[in-house]
């Protein structure tokens, strides 16, 4: 109950009183009568410091936004796909006999609560005109992922031909769910819980049979983000500030194993010879990889010119680059076909270094790095490509992207040089 303390309006017989009107308007009074307050008058002008947001608060609501995005993404495939899924099992033992109230049958009278609460939206959406596509004007179509997983709990041995392991899917489920009420409420993601999910997503994704099983995809997998909208980026899918970032997140493990094809263009070709070992290439090859390797002649001019422009030692970058070769010479002796590890070298000026796995299909690989003034490349900034054959929406139709533009660079530069005996 409000009372008549001093600093509170004064209720009456009449309710709460207003305070006064101002003296310039019409009916204002100066007669204030005793234990009422005035209450604050709108702010004139800009939005005082106290409603601001400075450059810290808006990076920081930036961030929150690219995260939600994104977990959003993986959230809205996992839904679709899980809902497609027990539609797919649960329509045809249902439908039959309920018709469209096939859902309703489904959940139940463990799942009456919420399954009448999605009917009663759908209907709320219906007459709103919320219903954009009359494919989604269906019961399923309104159900959360919890209750989506709790049908297909239910009927688990309906699933069980489908899906290997309940407790995989239902582990996948927990993980998404902490992510899934941060995001529908709008609140503070960790980077640690964004990235638990998209593991989690992806690994549920395979789970449900999504398909598309390539081996570029299990080298590098294929992010929901740049599935729909890496178009956009001439198939630049990864950007790293340096070689020392790009191998934290992608060894050249990841990069290498398991290729088909591999053709590299540089001076030394470090990422390779330095991050990968002999035996592992030599497995390479005998598994049936073809080898192409370009590197900068140590005796042309060229290197000479490098050497200058990281102001090295005369003699220093030949020396490096005549040790690599000598290795990769002697990872190609100890091979029972040496013809499908070709070592070349070639005269003219390094312009970049690229490495082209499984680059004759459209599942492909790229690391590159362009060749900067006074940067090691070790330093110098390094792009990551895949293959799609995606059409470029900034170019013109049919464009290609940076990767056919990389790996015909490479076919011109191995058309030009000379082998290495």
């Amino acid at each position: 109950m409000l009372g008549g303390a001093e600093g509170g309006a004064r209720v009456g017989s009449g309710g709460l009183e207003l305070p006064p009107g101002d003296d310039s308007h019409e009916g204002g009074s100066t007669d204030v009568p005793p234990g009422t307050v005035s209450l604050a008058r709108p702010m004139e002008g800009a939005i005082g410091p106290e409603l601001d947001w400075d450059a810290e608060a808006w990076r920081e609501v930036r961030t929150r936004a690219q995260r939600a995005g994104r977990a959003y993404i993986w959230l809205n495939l996992v839904e679709q796909r899980l809902r497609a899924v027990v539609s797919a099992v649960l329509r045809p033992i249902y439908e039959p006999v309920h018709g469209d109230e096939w859902v309703v049958a489904a959940a139940g009278p463990a799942g009456q609560e919420w399954v009448q609460r999605a009917v009663a939206v759908r209907e709320v959406s219906r007459r709103k005109g919320y219903l954009l596509d009359p494919a989604d004007d269906n019961v399923i179509s309104f159900l959360t992922l919890p209750q989506l997983r709790e049908l297909m709990v239910q009927h688990w041995p309906c699933f069980e031909p489908y899906l290997d392991d309940r407790r995989d899917v239902e582990l996948a489920l927990d993980e998404l769910e902490v992510t899934r009420n941060v995001v529908s409420r709008n609140r503070a993601l960790s980077e640690a819980v964004l990235n638990q999910a998209e593991r989690a997503s992806a690994r549920l994704l395979e789970m449900l049979g999504t398909g598309g099983d390539v081996p570029s995809a299990r080298r590098l997998p294929v992010d929901a983000v740049e599935d729909l909208i890496g178009d956009r980026y001439a198939d630049v899918v990864a950007v790293h500030t340096d070689r020392v970032r790009l191998l934290r997140q992608f060894p050249a493990e990841d990069v290498f194993d398991g290729a088909r094809r591999l053709d590299a263009i540089g001076i030394g070709l470090n990422l390779l010879v330095q991050n990968f070992s002999g035996r592992r290439l030599v497995r390479l090859a005998e598994a049936g990889a073809r080898v192409r390797l370009l590197f900068l002649n140590p005796a042309s001019s060229a290197v000479k010119r490098r050497e200058r422009e990281l102001g090295m030692k005369r003699g220093e970058l030949s020396r490096a680059v005549e040790m690599n070769i000598l290795h990769m010479r002697r990872v190609r002796s100890r091979l029972r076909d040496p013809g499908a590890f070709q070592i070349q070298v070639y005269d003219e000026t390094p312009r970049f270094t690229a490495y082209l796995v499984d680059g004759d299909g459209t599942d492909g690989i790229a690391v590159v790095q362009s060749y900067l003034r006074r940067m090691r490349g070790m330093e110098a900034p390094v792009l990551v490509l895949r293959n799609g054959n995606r059409v470029v929406k900034s170019g013109d139709i049919g464009e290609g992207g940076l990767f056919a533009a990389y790996r015909e660079e490479f076919e011109l530069a191995w058309a030009d040089s000379r082998p290495v005996s």
